[in-house]
């Protein structure tokens, strides 16, 4: 500044005048671009469940519920934008194995189970991410309709996009499910370089499993998720779907059109399922759930419980996430193994030993 004064010092006051005048009019005409320019660059506005929804990018507040969502962002670099983190105790350590100890020690935790609405505004995000039947509860207006009351853009998991009667949900195949959210999160983090580097990789190693040797007959697999009366499992839409199919062989709920649903033991029996999937989750353990199996009169004798033709995943593996790659080839050496499916040069990635 003090050699531009002195630049001035000598010429005419109307000059002096003149050039002030006209650089406050050349700065307040690049003041005004420059906000225009920025206020383009604040938002972003990606198609979420059917309807595009405007997000601010890069988002520096996220908070996200759930372990298999709490990966998405982990996967694509974006943890320093992670404000909050809920349901993320039960997948603490398939987390921590694949992106890291220090990074998912360092997450703040705002509550062990489902958060409330409260436990969301306390924390400020300028982003919430769950999904129905993942975290939004209409009970307690915590839903994208509430938080957008309380100007907190919500995003939705597209595998839980309700169906148009919303009774049921999935609106999309599983992997273009998991592919679209994690480029929509890049864009709304500022992550995209991230993005495709992480897609390629779900797409390159799904094209290996894809052109794996089939079987003559591909073996059925019963993904059992938890249950006494009845049997949570996953329909055409869940990432189950996307993984067993992968894998070689077929979903014994694949002609359901939901994700997370319930069947009977008897639709289990009629279907005979070659092998048996669990979801590793508190609530219900993994011999709990066997027990459950030998001691059903409609499924003790199925040859896939006696000969223990079993596989238990972590909840995160088999959610949507940038995990049910893993799964895939986990579940394919499995049935490998088990002589369902010819034998083939995967190798997975992930080492659960």
């Amino acid at each position: 500044m003090k050699s531009h004064n002195n630049a001035l010092s000598g010429k005419p006051m109307a000059l002096v005048a003149g050039l002030v005048a006209a650089t406050v009019a050349l700065a307040g005409c690049g003041s005004d671009g420059d906000r225009a320019t920025e206020a383009a660059q604040d938002t972003v506005t990606v198609t979420n469940c059917g309807e595009d929804e405007t997000f601010p990018s890069p988002a520096e507040r996220i908070f996200v519920n759930d372990s298999n969502m709490i990966s998405m962002l982990l996967a694509i670099g974006a943890e320093d934008q992670i404000a909050a983190v809920s349901s993320m105790e039960r997948d603490k350590d398939i987390l921590a194995t694949v992106y890291g100890k220090d990074v998912v020690q360092s997450l703040n935790v705002a509550n062990k189970d489902k958060p409330t609405l409260e436990n969301v505004i306390a924390h400020k995000p300028d982003v919430f991410f769950a999904g129905w039947n993942y975290g939004y509860d209409e009970q307690q207006n915590l839903t994208p309709d509430g938080l957008a009351d309380r100007d907190i853009a919500a995003y939705t998991l597209s595998e839980s996009c309700r169906q148009g009667d919303g009774s049921a949900r999935g609106t999309m195949p599983a992997w273009q499910a998991l592919t679209t959210d994690i480029s929509n999160l890049g864009k709304i983090t500022g992550r995209q370089d991230s993005v495709g580097a992480v897609v390629d990789d779900i797409k390159k190693r799904l094209d290996a499993l894809e052109s794996a040797p089939s079987a003559d007959t591909s073996p059925t697999v019963l993904l059992f998720d938890s249950g006494t009366k009845d049997i949570m499992t996953s329909g055409s839409f869940g990432g189950p779907q996307a993984i067993i199919n992968a894998a070689g062989a077929k979903n014994t709920a694949g002609d359901i059109d939901d994700t997370w649903t319930s069947i009977s033991w008897e639709r289990v029996a009629a279907a005979e399922p070659d092998f048996i999937a669990f979801v590793d989750y508190p609530g219900q353990t993994f011999d709990d759930k066997v027990k459950q199996l030998r001691a059903n009169s409609a499924t003790k004798d199925l040859p896939a419980v006696k000969q223990e033709r079993f596989l238990n995943l972590p909840y995160a593996m088999w959610t949507s996430g940038p995990l049910n790659i893993d799964a895939a080839e986990l579940l394919r050496k499995n049935l490998e193994e088990a002589s369902l499916v010819p034998d083939s040069d995967i190798n997975p990635e992930l080492d659960l030993d």
